[in-house]
């Protein structure tokens, strides 16, 4: 029972620090929008990593 509760905390944790990220990515590339110098390819890697913490999001979530 203890081991369980243990892993809902670590698991908590983990999403919290995913959900952290995600709006600090969603916040860059509001800001990145915002300037010319802004490419296509650092919108591209930004894009691609929100979404891959959101798929680890949704996989933490059913997972629990």
């Amino acid at each position: 029972m203890s081991q369980e509760r243990e892993l809902s905390g670590a698991m908590k944790s983990r999403l919290e620090a995913l959900q952290t990220r995600h709006a600090q990515i969603c916040r860059r590339l509001d800001e990145a929008y915002k300037h010319p110098a802004f490419t296509d390819t650092e919108a591209r890697r930004l894009k691609t990593e929100k979404l891959r913490l959101k798929d680890e999001m949704e996989e933490l979530r059913q997972a629990s």
